[in-house]
């Protein structure tokens, strides 16, 4: 029997599991020294002045929002079709998520989307949050501008768009077009921590204020005490218990066992992200046989794109999406929605009620995530097309 595509995971060696047993024998478990390098690493990666480190990608959306200064009262401009991270780390921040509509053929937010989102947002808009949604993004450029233009910040999701460039060689999480970028290390993703995630910025005060966010809101840089009485000795040195914390937050810390993965999959990161593409190449020509049935997502001209998901737009007149899921589960093969528009959650339901995004909705009609991961092959990609296929024509 043939084995099961999921739609999505990891590809460990025994490289990442020496990583890990090499911590695993050594003295730090969690903030320590592979937590530093994973960080200087990504940066690197990415080209960013800073990579801030913790436990998840969400984890990641929260510090940079609190990192930018977003409070109670500001509100933020997020796409409807995202994962529920983007809205809800926002609202766990205190600030309110203002829904924008998306291009129904690709799932995302340009600028007339994000203006309209801003006309409804009664002037406390302070953010717009991109989300490269399957790795592809929506001309960063413009959306700067046009954020620039309306005194915005620009963080960006970009949880799926590990190793995706644009434009003239810009790399996701260099910043080039925003205050910071946020990504995500699950399993799923490009590269894995087991949960894990980072933000990265070009701002020395965005990072250090990230990094009081990630811990507690506690600081031990002596320079940064409030309490001269009890942080210094006589002798006018700091005490060596002594922390503080002027704000208060989460703990966010990833730990060294995590970041031993995440640097191991990150010096592969090239070659995970060249055997996407690859399988990705292999996907629209097939995917071909089936137009206009099945429609690819192409990435805009110019990009090289970081590929998280295949997703794939399908008429499903004549059937339905759960009984085509099913088809392809019983052939052997995992598919995924990517996403149910968050705006339709009964708790945003509730907080906007009425809301009417039609290119959320048409695009969550037709949208269906095929299998995608590096140890797939191109006879894997010609099994999944085939079984769609007849699964289609059934």
């Amino acid at each position: 029997m043939s084995r099961f595509l999921a739609y999505a995971r990891q590809l460990i060696g025994e490289d990442d599991i020496a990583a890990v047993a090499e911590v695993l024998r050594g003295d730090w478990l969690t903030t320590g020294p592979t937590v530093e390098a994973f960080e200087h690493a990504l940066a690197s990666a990415v080209g960013a002045r800073h990579a801030i480190v913790c436990n998840s990608g969400t984890a990641a959306l929260y510090i940079a929002a609190r990192a930018a200064g977003l409070k109670d009262g500001d509100a933020v401009i997020v796409p409807a079709v995202t994962f529920l991270a983007t809205a809800n780390a926002n609202m766990l921040a205190g600030v309110d998520v203002v829904f924008a509509d998306v291009d129904a053929q690709t799932g995302l937010m340009g600028v007339a989307e994000a203006r309209a989102a801003l006309e409804r947002s009664g002037g406390r808009a302070r953010a717009i949050y991109p989300v490269h949604l399957a790795g592809r993004v929506q001309d960063p450029a413009a959306l700067s501008a046009f954020a620039t233009a309306n005194d915005l910040i620009v963080i960006e999701d970009a949880c799926h768009a590990l190793g995706t460039v644009y434009g003239n060689g810009s790399r996701v999480g260099a910043c080039e077009h925003s205050l910071s970028a946020c990504f995500s290390f699950h399993p799923a993703k490009t590269i894995a921590m087991g949960e894990g995630g980072a933000v990265t910025t070009n701002s020395d005060a965005l990072a250090k204020e990230a990094r009081l966010v990630r811990n507690h809101g506690m600081t031990r840089a002596s320079q940064d005490f409030r309490n001269a009485d009890l942080a210094f000795a006589a002798d006018g040195q700091p005490n060596p218990w002594y922390y503080e914390a002027s704000s208060i937050s989460h703990n966010f810390r990833a730990s060294d066992v995590n970041c031993a993965l995440g640097l191991s999959q990150l010096k592969k990161m090239d070659g995970f992200v060249a055997t996407r593409r690859r399988l990705m190449a292999l996907y629209e020509k097939a995917l071909a046989q089936l137009t206009p049935r099945v429609a690819f997502i192409p990435p805009s001209p110019g990009h090289a794109i970081g590929w998280h998901l295949c997703q794939v737009l399908v008429d499903f007149s004549g059937t339905d999406r759960r009984t085509v899921m099913e088809k392809l589960k019983a052939c052997g093969i995992g598919t995924q929605v990517h996403y149910i528009p968050v705006h339709l959650q009964p708790f945003y339901r509730t907080r906007n009620p009425g809301l009417d995004l039609p290119g959320a909705r048409r695009f969550y009609e037709r949208t269906l995530s095929l299998p995608l991961y590096p140890a797939m092959s191109g006879s894997d990609v010609r099994r999944v097309v085939d079984a769609l296929a007849g699964t289609l024509s059934d």
